[in-house]
């Protein structure tokens, strides 16, 4: 009972919030956003450290059942942020319940030692062993053999709909997609001999890179056979996910057609053009044929690879990094694509500065404005804020008062 109580206290809360008309803003700035038709740009925060967030317990977790428990933690994380940086956020106006998905999911088990300084934080030092180092060692990477729990995810939103079913709607939903070979690559094998096999084993690369490929492949076609796929995710990847443009009618399967496809080369950034293209842009123009719309990019600078990234079919969205420069992203991406700008979190560090970030916000504006650009602000990959929410509310305030002015 005393799990409930808590739910419900916050399912109110978090109803109330979902219900103001902001959302629905949001949602049509989201849309034109990807439709490159901008009103204004979007701004996003995401990936955030949590643990640092907690000043006032806030987020301390009282429920003891594990499904009310994750409920929890989804209502307080994002009230949270709604009443203390929320920039462009959607509060959705349901309590979500996503897809249990069963089986084998491919790939292989990462063998790994782990160092930390922060226990509460998960942002950690990694060093990976290198389990791909013959040829032999290919055929570890498993293909998938997924199922759908549907029982179990019925009985879960059950559970819920009945404690707070009646302030809050409890929804199945489902998952979005996420392509990013090299990144399982690295953790299958560590950084610095993928990078030296480029070079010196290139067949080899390419060997692994099919592989994990076809792997991933075969993964997203069973989430369409499986109706795993989510039709209209508020955010892929952190960024804005609504667009007009990606429909599924209530009631009929998610197909790959419907939704965004994301890729990425991350470990890529002191990669050549050429061999960024040979290694990752023609895997991703296969990978990425099924899907209605593409999102390419992370953390890689890609200002001086848009020529190649634009290779990629039905290409919508591209990420300018921190370590990029956004200027020569801009220009080369135009109106073409929407540019997801990346500003750099350590600026909500201990380096906090107001008037830097406020100048590295103004001349990503600039650039976009100028290049005509449909363009979004998001924040994310923050490690740490000094243990000062602050930083964040300052940071949103001066986003903000730049896009609307």
């Amino acid at each position: 009972m005393q799990d409930q109580e808590c739910l419900r206290a916050l399912a109110e809360r978090y109803a109330e919030a979902a219900a103001h008309p902001r959302n629905q803003e949001n949602a049509l700035l989201y849309r034109a956003v990807n439709g490159l038709k901008m009103r204004r740009p979007v701004v996003l925060i995401d990936e955030q450290p949590w643990n640092e967030l907690n000043l006032d317990g806030s987020l301390n977790l009282h429920c003891q059942d594990p499904i009310f428990r994750a409920a929890e933690q989804f209502m307080r994380r994002r009230l949270l942020q709604w009443e203390h940086h929320p920039a462009d956020m959607i509060l959705p106006p349901y309590l979500p319940v996503f897809k249990i998905i069963g089986g084998e999911s491919g790939g292989m088990d990462v063998a790994e030692e782990t160092l930390a300084t922060d226990v509460d934080n998960t942002i950690v030092s990694h060093q990976y062993v290198d389990q791909l180092q013959e040829t032999e060692d290919i055929a570890k990477i498993k293909m998938p053999r997924l199922t759908y729990e549907k029982a179990r995810t019925e009985a879960q939103q059950a559970k819920l709909a009945d404690a707070v079913g009646d302030l809050l709607p409890v929804r199945i939903v489902g998952h979005s997609t996420y392509f990013s070979q090299w990144d399982l690559i690295s953790v299958y094998r560590g950084v610095t001999c993928l990078l030296i096999d480029l070079a010196e084993r290139p067949e080899h690369t390419h060997a692994i890179m099919d592989r994990v490929t076809q792997m991933l492949i075969e993964r997203y076609r069973q989430y369409e056979a499986l109706d795993l796929l989510d039709p209209e995710p508020l955010l892929i990847h952190c960024t804005a996910g609504l667009c007009d443009d990606l429909k599924t009618a209530p009631g009929e399967p998610v197909l790959r057609r419907n939704v965004w496809g994301r890729c990425m080369a991350q470990i890529f950034a002191s990669v050549s053009p050429a061999m960024h293209e040979a290694f990752d842009i023609d895997y991703q123009i296969r990978a990425m044929e099924p899907f209605g719309l593409v999102y390419y990019g992370c953390c890689e600078p890609l200002d001086r690879k848009i020529d190649i990234v634009r290779k990629i079919p039905r290409l919508r969205k591209v990420s300018v990094t921190p370590w990029a420069d956004i200027r020569v992203a801009a220009e080369a991406i135009g109106k073409d694509f929407v540019v997801s700008a990346k500003p750099n979190p350590a600026h909500v560090g201990a380096a906090f500065d107001p008037v830097v970030i406020k100048n590295e916000l103004k001349g990503i504006i600039q650039a976009c404005r100028d290049a005509g650009c449909s363009f979004e602000i998001v924040l994310k990959d923050i490690s740490s804020i000094s243990h000062n929410p602050d930083n964040l509310r300052t940071w949103e305030q001066i986003a903000m008062d730049l896009v609307c002015s």
